[in-house]
């Protein structure tokens, strides 16, 4: 409907300078006033059809690109959210702000200006030249006379718009992940006094982003000067040559002043093709860039899961002859460990044993090597991710809290939960006393990243989230390092009404938090090194008895202090 609307207005903008034409040659003939108000009304009834058409070309034409937009973006953040951690390690969040905005925007004009623009070229263009040989041949050739080095220019400037662009994105990504990485650091930078060296390193980069855009702008502007230059040539040509023909009575004085206005009919083709180039060349750019979104494939999905898959877990787990290496180092070597569902293991051990990379294996932030991770005697990676996760309550080591109330934040991933289901999560974590005696209790704001709360404050909101779910599984990866012991005696105690009868893993450095497990494992060099409940252990004398012993000097040590 669009393209029908922008070919009936071309083809109703085409008659006003053959109306032009007879009005003139009717003017040397003396012609009536009334027929020259018969002319002007034409002329009139031409220019409402237009506008009412072409009113309705740009609504239909740019709304659709709107459209296109919309849905672009909605399959680029889907897209985003199937693709898996290892993606978000390897890709600047800058870069990927970038694409979402400026290089959408590009494409949008791609689709909507970008292909309005061409098509209306294109049908004034063959239009107008075709009209213009019928009125006298030999102008027309004469006219178009210069297009084989406008045809030169726009390739040339075409290829140099479309480098430079790449690069001002590129740059434009580097910028925004600068800015992002800044605010998001904010509080490290002035802890350091590093305000100074961080905005002259952005200064440089602005720096350098303006510049990167002034050479756009330089050929561009390179560009529209120099198709003037051949119109003014062209329009020269017509002057001399076609004042002849005028007089030599080939043609008429209206047809002399109809051709004219037909070549500046033409003069907005040409112009628009520089411009159109422009658009073509920035969007394909922009096209390609999120292409590079597209084209990643999540290294984590439902492929094989079979055609009547697992439907509901108890929670067993286990790890079977399990060896797993992160960006080429050997993180878990032969590792296999069998957890009965309903029991609750610790799992302990030095920095860098490989204790969080074990359970980010359960749910499948990363995978591992198939048969060596199993859930009630299953594969995961024949379980659904959706069965799968939705059974497993995680408190990851690094708290994430989104800028949302703290209700929820509670009740995000189980948006059906009761305002009773929230608050009881709360009191199972111990926060909901200084939740109460916030000034607006569960709908206070935490801030970007939770910056509001402090660090046990987030957390016992994170530990909420994920009780609140039920789940057969629950990990918590080092969730209770930021609470003090006796906040943590009572998180534990109730957390052991909610361990009860559900398979429940705990990470913790401090012997305090995992001593009443069903079973320990210590880990080291990413093998199970010792086994066993917490008297069994201190009796082996090894891993776990050092452990221990540190701790309790600690702990002697801060009471004399």
């Amino acid at each position: 409907m669009g393209l029908a609307c922008l070919i009936i207005v071309q083809a109703v903008g085409i008659v006003p300078p053959l109306l032009i034409k007879a009005a003139i040659d009717a003017m040397s003939a003396r012609v009536s006033s009334g027929k020259l108000l018969f002319y002007a009304a034409i002329l009139l009834g031409i220019a409402l059809g237009k506008a009412f058409f072409q009113f309705w070309m740009r609504w239909i034409l740019i709304g659709i690109s709107r459209d296109a937009e919309y849905d672009i973006r909605n399959d680029l953040f889907r897209h985003l959210m199937r693709l898996s951690a290892r993606y978000y390690t390897e890709t600047p969040t800058g870069e990927l702000m970038s694409k979402l905005t400026n290089d959408l925007n590009a494409v949008r004009n791609l689709i909507g200006p970008g292909i309005m623009y061409s098509a209306s070229t294109l049908t004034v263009g063959i239009a107008t030249v075709s009209v213009m040989l019928h009125l006298d041949w030999q102008l027309t050739l004469l006219a178009l006379a210069p297009m084989p080095v406008v045809s030169i220019a726009v390739k040339f400037f075409g290829q140099a718009i479309h480098d430079r662009f790449e690069k001002i994105q590129e740059m434009y990504s580097r910028l925004t992940e600068k800015v992002r990485e800044n605010l998001s650091g904010v509080r490290v930078i002035r802890a350091f006094t590093q305000e100074e060296p961080e905005m002259a390193q952005f200064d440089r980069l602005n720096r350098e982003f303006v510049e990167k855009n002034q050479g756009l702008i330089w050929i561009t502007s390179l560009m529209w000067p120099g198709m003037a230059l051949l119109f003014a040539v062209a329009f020269m040509l017509i002057m001399v040559v076609g004042g002849h023909h005028v007089i030599s009575g080939r043609i008429t004085v209206g047809t002399f002043a109809a051709f004219n206005v037909y070549l500046l009919y033409l003069i907005w083709p040409i112009i628009a093709l520089g411009w159109v180039v422009n658009i073509l060349q920035r969007g394909l750019a922009s096209l390609g860039r999120l292409n590079l979104i597209f084209q990643a494939q999540p290294d984590i999905d439902d492929r094989d899961v079979p055609p009547q898959p697992v439907t509901a877990l108890r929670g067993e787990i286990e790890f079977r002859n399990l060896t797993f290496s992160y960006n080429g180092k050997p993180v878990l070597r032969n590792l296999s460990l069998r957890i009965p569902a309903g029991r609750t293991v610790a799992i302990v051990g030095a920095t860098g044993s490989g204790k969080s990379t074990l359970v980010s294996l359960i749910p499948r932030l990363y995978d591992a090597p198939p048969g060596t991770v199993l859930v009630d005697g299953v594969a995961i990676r024949q379980i659904p991710l959706r069965v799968l996760r939705e059974a497993i309550g995680f408190v990851p080591q690094e708290t994430f809290l989104f800028s949302e109330t703290i209700r929820e934040n509670v009740r995000f991933g189980t948006a059906g939960a009761a305002d009773s289901d929230v608050e009881r999560a709360a009191e199972i974590s111990n926060i909901l006393p200084e939740i109460r005696g916030f000034p607006r209790g569960f709908e206070t704001m935490v801030g970007e990243r939770g910056l509001t709360l402090s660090g046990g404050q987030k957390q016992r909101t994170a530990i909420s989230r994920a009780v609140i779910r039920d789940p057969r599984i629950l990990i918590l990866d080092d969730a209770l390092s930021s609470v003090d012991t006796y906040t943590e005696e009572k998180i534990l105690g109730h957390l052991t009404e909610v361990m009860a009868g559900r398979t429940t893993l705990l990470i913790s450095h401090r012997v305090s938090t995992i001593r009443h497990a069903d079973e320990i494992v210590v880990l080291h060099d990413g093998e199970i090194a010792e086994r066993g409940r917490h008297e069994e252990l201190l009796a082996l004398n090894g891993h776990y008895a050092d452990l221990y012993t540190k701790q309790l000097i600690e702990e002697e040590l801060e009471k004399e202090a």
